[in-house]
């Protein structure tokens, strides 16, 4: 609007010099002026028109993923430092770093059973910035067991890849005095509520194989969660508790230092880390078999060719031969599925442990 007003008042300079009145070479200096004016007008307004166009350019090429990633991008894990997710995500980061041109950049945010962190993804801008690195229990079955959980793992998230699956290994404390899973069970009936067992977080792999177990045996512990494998590793040192079910990743070194006894694996067949360590179906309670994993979500409404980028991306990585070898090296087996394979597989797990969850009346606040 100033513009226009300083044109109008040139414009009736003009028209006082056209009558012939002052002198010349002022004339003309205001003329010269009046001109330069009208051709920054035009400068502005030949930008502002532009502009649609751009922001147009900008908003096809987020919504394409063809430049992604151009700045750093945050991975989210939900639990501790040293847990397994953690240990997953910063592998992970370190070799998309490498391949993408861009920092990947893990950011520790545990608590709630892995719920903090998984809900600071799903409140994320849908631009494939802020992804998320976790597990069953804030990507499936927490919804079940906290009232308030704040959102909805299957509408405000976009599942990218399954990444990797492991067995739980249920490890006792040596001062239990037990060397098996039998001896185990038989000490819990004798002592109902008299001992403790750890988990990674509610609703996780770790706390519901254990649930699992006390229905299946007819025995019963006391839980104590953890923000994750290393907190519910050192409550077992301390004696805190006295058993968890955990990935190998988190308790190999504790076994083979004789710190921790193994007593049975979730798997469908044994360990080849653990081969005289028996499967639950070997010991006569086939229900038993829990598989841990970890997947790689973002936002919803992420737009679908970006979630494509960012998968092929992911599955890159995650194929990588020296990335697999320093997962085998934690216990881990990539997976690297497709989206909509790991939705289902969501999916089925939720199916899976819905009918446990409800069966034994777990509710967390």
């Amino acid at each position: 609007m100033a513009e226009a007003v300083s044109l109008r008042g040139v414009a009736a300079g003009g028209a006082s010099l056209r009558g012939g009145a002052g002198p010349a070479l002022p004339r003309r200096r205001a003329l010269a002026a009046a001109l330069r004016g009208v051709g920054e007008l035009l400068s502005v307004g030949a930008g502002l028109a532009a502009m649609p166009a751009a922001w147009a350019q900008a908003s096809s090429s987020g919504a394409t993923g063809a430049d992604w990633p151009a700045r750093p991008v945050k991975l989210v894990t939900p639990f501790a430092p040293g847990s397994t997710p953690d240990i997953l995500a910063r592998l992970l980061a370190e070799r998309l770093t490498a391949a993408q041109g861009q920092p990947f950049v893990v950011e520790n945010r545990p608590g709630a059973g892995g719920n903090i962190g998984t809900l600071a993804v799903a409140r994320a801008a849908p631009d494939g910035y802020t992804l998320g690195v976790s597990i069953t229990g804030p990507l499936v079955n927490n919804v079940l067991l906290y009232p308030k959980l704040g959102y909805d793992p299957f509408t405000d998230l976009t599942p990218i890849t399954l990444a990797a699956t492991q067995p739980n290994v249920v490890v006792v404390s040596p001062s239990l005095g037990v060397r098996d899973a039998g001896g185990l069970f038989d000490l819990l009936r004798r002592n109902p509520g008299r001992y403790n067992y750890a988990s990674v977080g509610g609703g996780t792999v770790s706390h519901l194989s254990m649930e699992l177990i006390k229905a299946r045996t007819r025995t019963y512990a006391v839980h104590i969660p953890y923000n994750g494998s290393p907190a519910a590793v050192t409550s077992m040192l301390s004696g805190d508790t006295q058993m968890a079910s955990l990935a190998p990743a988190a308790v190999m070194g504790q076994i083979r230092a004789g710190k921790l006894v193994p007593v049975a694996v979730t798997s469908a067949q044994r360990s080849p880390d653990l081969p005289d360590v028996p499967t639950f179906k070997e010991i006569g309670i086939p229900e038993v078999e829990a598989t841990a994993w970890i997947g790689i979500v973002g936002p919803a409404r992420l737009p679908a060719p970006l979630v494509e980028r960012i998968h092929r991306a992911m599955v890159a990585a995650l194929k990588d031969p020296a990335l697999v070898d320093k997962l085998r090296g934690q216990y881990m087996d990539v997976v690297g599925s497709t989206p909509s394979e790991f939705a289902s597989f969501m999916q089925a797990e939720f199916q899976r442990w819905k009918p446990i969850i409800e069966r034994a009346g777990i509710q967390l606040d």
